[in-house]
This record gives structure tokens, sequence and C-alpha cells, in this order.
């Protein structure tokens, strides 16, 4: 288990991400994965890890604080293990899958609220193979 990534909720797209930038000469800005390019945003690399993301907020509701940290992304191993393990527990959770990454994202909420990225980079399923998502 390590540390995955962070993700910033910020109104201020670009003067953040021209921020942070400017403050870390080791992040530079690489392509999002396409199935998630309907949300604002952008990463940040370092080395070939993108280790901060930036998403637009509108400051409404419990997903749309502005300027907050939005959620932690935290690279754990054995997907289908993690997702019985969490229906076992009655914890809701929804998933994603960015196949160009080979990464399995699971997202869930703690008790009291913040949100929880579990990121595993391994090989999609065929859709023969899906059972447990």
């Amino acid at each position: 288990m390590h540390l995955d990534h962070i993700t910033i909720r910020t109104r201020d797209l670009p003067g953040t991400k021209a921020f942070l930038l400017s403050v870390f000469d080791d992040l530079e800005e690489r392509e999002r994965p396409k199935a998630i390019h309907r949300i604002p945003g952008h990463w940040l690399y370092a080395d070939d890890k993108p280790i901060v993301h930036l998403i637009g907020a509108h400051g409404n509701g419990l997903d749309g604080a502005a300027e907050a940290f939005d959620h932690i992304g935290i690279h754990l191993d054995g997907y289908k293990a993690f997702r019985t393990k969490l229906v076992n527990l009655g914890v809701r959770c929804s998933t994603m899958d960015l196949p160009e990454l080979e990464e399995r994202r699971v997202f869930f909420r703690t008790p009291s609220g913040p949100l929880l990225e579990a990121v595993f980079h391994e090989p999609l399923p065929t859709p023969s193979q899906e059972q447990v998502q």
C-alpha cells in the first residue's frame, strides 16, 4: 500500500495548474484518460506518475466544495478481493476502469464522509472474465 495521488478541487483550474507547475519543477501536465474528459481538470505528473489531479469546482453540495482536497488515492493490490471485502462489509462504492492505464479504481467514503479511492494497477478483465465489478 502506498499513496497514489491527491486530487484538488478548485474554482481556478488555470491558476492552480500554473501555480503548481511554477512551484514544483518536477511536475508536468500530461493527457488524462479519455474516460474522465467529461470532468474539467488536469493531471500533473512527476516522472511517469500522475500524482496531482486537479478538478473543477462549482462550490455546490458535498462533492462540489470549492478549494478543497477532494480525495486521496491509495494504491493497493488485489482488486477482486478488495471489492469482495467492501461488499461483505456493506460499504457502498463505485468503480471506474481506465483501460489505457491498465487501472481499476474503487471509490468509497469513510463513515464521516471523506472520499477515498483505491487504485489497482492490473490488467482489466475481458468481458467473459467479468464476474465481480
